[in-house]
């Protein structure tokens, strides 16, 4: 009945999103959605280093949350799913570029962002929270006493969390990291003092190094809303992305997918 189930909200999925991409509201315009469609293919740009939402396994397949989304997202167009790897800082510029048609991951909500670029969303809302070594880091309630030139951080580079390394710390000294597995390293090293992160990152590091003396504020100090970046312009596309998260939301399977993904560890002994 579970599976029935399941599979009947996929349908519904699919019927909905697929009757809302050939809806025509308005002037006849050309959509990235035509191309898509006539492609057979969806480019979807991701980082690939960003567990839980996306990551690869052993096999080096990604998966995640954004991963599955995306997949869903094809299956609704009908088409195959193609995922561009690329290092986050050059996501945005892929999709500006047109070598990716959206990107999903794990991607903030900015007004920055979205004077380049639309975004659909959110499709999950997380926050920035530190991972360290120090226990009196994560348990003073006074966070400006972070801003100090003792102390070292380490953020995802091009991103919100280093963004909020340099307004809210900007005595202290930020180091930039590539991924998250080198950003890791460097408090698991003592490089660094903390490492500022969405907090299922701190969460994640957690239980992957359950042994190695870290500790993490887990509850989040900031608002991150995170949305799939499309080009600008399309309003069709951008309905259409719109109208299948609303519709993934209402049946609960973007819900089922959150609790796979981040609050179900089991999924760990997968990963690379």
């Amino acid at each position: 009945m579970k599976r029935f189930k399941n599979d009947l909200l996929l349908v519904l999925v699919l019927l909905f999103t697929t009757a809302c991409a050939h809806t025509n509201s308005g002037p006849m315009t050309t959509s990235n959605l035509d191309r898509i469609a006539q492609s057979g293919v969806l480019r979807v740009g991701t980082a690939a280093n960003m567990p839980p939402l996306n990551m690869l396994d052993k096999a080096g397949v990604p998966m995640g949350l954004d991963v599955d989304l995306a997949s869903y997202m094809a299956r609704a167009m009908g088409v195959e799913l193609s995922l561009v790897i690329r290092p986050f800082s050059e996501l945005l510029p892929a999709l500006e570029a047109g070598e990716v048609d959206m990107v999903i991951s794990g991607m903030t909500i900015t007004p920055e962002r979205n004077m380049k670029v639309a975004f659909a969303g959110p499709y999950h809302i997380s926050g920035k929270a530190l991972l360290t070594k120090f226990k009196s880091l994560v348990t003073s309630e006074d966070t400006s006493k972070l801003n100090s030139e003792a102390f070292a951080f380490t953020a995802l580079e091009s991103s919100t969390s280093a963004d909020l390394v340099e307004a809210m710390m900007p005595k202290a000294r930020l180091v930039t990291a590539k991924d998250y597995n080198e950003a890791v390293d460097m408090v698991l090293s003592n490089k660094v003092d903390a490492l500022v992160a969405d907090y299922h990152v701190c969460v994640l590091s957690l239980l992957r190094h359950p042994n190695e003396g870290l500790v993490s504020l887990i509850t989040p100090f900031t608002y991150e809303p995170l949305g799939i970046a499309m080009p600008p312009g399309d309003a069709q596309m951008i309905n259409w992305t719109t109208n299948f998260l609303n519709t993934m939301r209402e049946s609960d399977e973007l819900i089922r997918l959150k609790i796979k993904w981040i609050e179900d560890p089991s999924w760990l002994s997968d990963l690379k």
